[in-house]
């Protein structure tokens, strides 16, 4: 008997995967998740029925949310993470020697303690003495906090449910003030080519024009994501991804997925992107 797990990205399309078999399943006080052996992605983590990441493509999806955006800052130390409760975000920014500090905001303490099981390829990043881990609401955090960061970056679900106070347009001023001179704010903003999310992408990007003075749109390409194509935002009052030249001299070895060249190449869009977040 073969077992497949399928997730619809609308009526008509969807990502189905030949799993062998459910390793976990837990329902916390925020949501629902799950966790499958895959014969082709390795372990696969599903959030409230969205695949998150599995182990075979999820380097993907870290080394661009972090990279991209770390390349600009020079000898960058604090970086604040909202969300990120598996650990790959954190593992990316840590790989960085000029880092000191990293402040992760995860709201449900039972996605770290399901990476710590099942990616502890991820995971290992909560071992670092220089990551600060505090289990609470991103939005309020933002909002209270009198710390300043070099970088924010927000690895969180989909802008619908929960997760849609992470891109209002209250966020977003609360990020900028928050960011040193020369700061950078990057999130992930869903796939140009879901139609169901074009006027959530599309508000995402007015309300960060609204709080930023630069805002850009970059592509990475995943896989076991809708669509295989995904967006993410970089957001500044200082630091224009096209026209500035990179900073760090830094650059981590053995990256699976950013290289310099990439990175910059990322900003350009096809015709259509940017359509839609130009309107």
């Amino acid at each position: 008997m073969e077992l497949w797990y399928t997730e619809y990205t609308n009526k008509s399309s969807g990502l189905t995967i030949k799993i062998e078999r459910q390793l976990e399943h837990r329902e916390t006080e925020f949501q629902t998740i799950d966790i499958f052996k895959t014969h082709y992605y390795g372990n696969l983590m599903v959030i409230d029925g969205v695949v998150m990441l599995t182990e075979f493509d999820e380097f993907v999806y870290h080394e661009s949310l972090v990279h991209v955006p770390m390349q600009f800052l020079q000898n960058p130390k604090n970086v604040l993470i909202i969300g990120g409760g598996d650990g790959g975000t954190a593992r990316e920014v840590l790989k960085y020697g000029s880092i000191e500090e990293v402040v992760m905001v995860e709201i449900d303490r039972e996605v770290c303690e399901v990476s710590k099981k099942y990616f502890p390829n991820l995971s290992v990043s909560f071992k670092d003495k220089r990551l600060k881990l505090i289990y609470d609401d991103g939005a309020k955090y933002v909002k209270d906090t009198g710390k300043k960061f070099d970088l924010i970056i927000i690895d969180s679900t989909d802008p619908v449910g929960p997760g849609e106070v992470l891109f209002t347009e209250e966020f977003y001023r609360n990020c900028s003030n928050i960011l040193k001179d020369f700061g950078i704010l990057t999130a992930q903003t869903e796939s140009p080519f879901d139609r169901e999310y074009r006027d959530p992408i599309k508000r995402i990007y007015r309300n960060l024009r609204k709080s930023f003075k630069n805002v850009n749109m970059y592509l990475g390409h995943i896989p076991t994501y809708p669509f295989g194509t995904w967006s993410f935002a970089f957001a500044s009052n200082s630091v224009n991804p096209v026209s500035d030249n990179l900073k760090n001299s830094e650059l981590p070895e053995g990256l699976k997925y950013y290289n310099r060249e990439l990175g910059k190449s990322a900003f350009i869009l096809p015709n259509f992107v940017r359509d839609l977040i130009n309107e």
